[in-house]
């Protein structure tokens, strides 16, 4: 852009070709999907489609979000990753059916993130890399349901203990930051780390696709076990779909039925 001029005019938006780049999602979910279409400017006529479960506005050339995007209540998935914005409105406070949210690549500082964040109380995911991030906003740690964090790439020396006391967070992203040691950061790293509960499933709740692969890793599994040496050993389910220590107690309503069972 040159010195003093305007910037590069973007393509328009109408409340048509709006309507037009609504999707189904595979689960039902009306997404509307603006990605790389050069707009520069919030479109302000898609707040007549506020009933949108998911809204993409990712890689375009967007400066500034405006307050009233709080509109879109139902939203549960907000993308607007590699556009040139420095700020988050406060409004999106009000978002709270929030589950997702990717504001990655884009020119936020700390300042740029409002407290107003804490009140996302369903909010699942929160990507906030590659931006110019000198600390972890506080609020993040009042996140109870986040799951994922993305905090790569950023200015960050340190990550507070709040992050690491979230109760059900699995994955946190923190590579790319100019941390003064290592093996600190691995060390919180792994104070985070979560197992994964692996729960066992009827035969019939699983698709064709995922029911052979189960089926062929047990099979593998007790090809190994006829293989090793015989000794007396506890009585184990050779039926179940896979082993899991989480099994219901009535074992009989989670073991999968096999024709050569007597």
């Amino acid at each position: 852009m040159a010195k003093g001029g305007k910037g590069p005019k973007g393509k328009k938006i109408t409340l048509n070709v709006a309507k037009n780049c609504i999707k189904i999602t595979f689960d039902g979910k009306k997404r509307l999907d603006l990605s790389k279409m050069g707009i520069t400017t919030f479109p302000k006529c898609i707040l007549r489609l506020n009933d949108v479960d998911e809204l993409d506005l990712s890689r375009n050339l967007i400066r500034k979000i405006p307050d009233s995007i709080s509109k879109f209540q139902n939203l549960r998935w907000l993308d607007l990753h590699s556009n040139y914005i420095d700020k988050i409105p406060e409004s999106i406070g009000q978002m709270t059916s929030l589950l997702f949210l990717n504001v990655s690549n884009n020119r936020l500082t700390t300042n740029g993130l409002p407290v107003e964040l804490n009140q996302l109380k369903n909010i699942r995911t929160v990507n906030l890399g590659l931006n110019h991030l000198d600390s972890v906003p506080t609020t993040l740690g009042a996140l109870k349901e986040l799951h994922e964090v993305g905090l790569h790439d950023n200015l960050l020396n340190t990550i507070p203990a709040s992050i690491a006391k979230l109760p059900k967070l699995k994955k946190l992203n923190i590579k790319g930051n100019p941390f003064p040691k290592t093996d600190e950061t691995d060390a919180f790293v792994d104070t985070i780390k979560r197992l994964e509960n692996l729960y066992l499933v009827e035969e019939k709740d699983l698709c064709a696709a995922c029911l052979q692969k189960c089926q062929q890793a047990r099979d593998k599994l007790n090809k190994i076990k006829s293989m090793a040496p015989t000794a007396p050993r506890k009585a184990i389910f050779s039926n179940l779909v896979s082993p899991n220590s989480m099994a219901k107690d009535s074992q009989e309503d989670w073991r999968m039925r096999s024709p050569s069972t007597s």
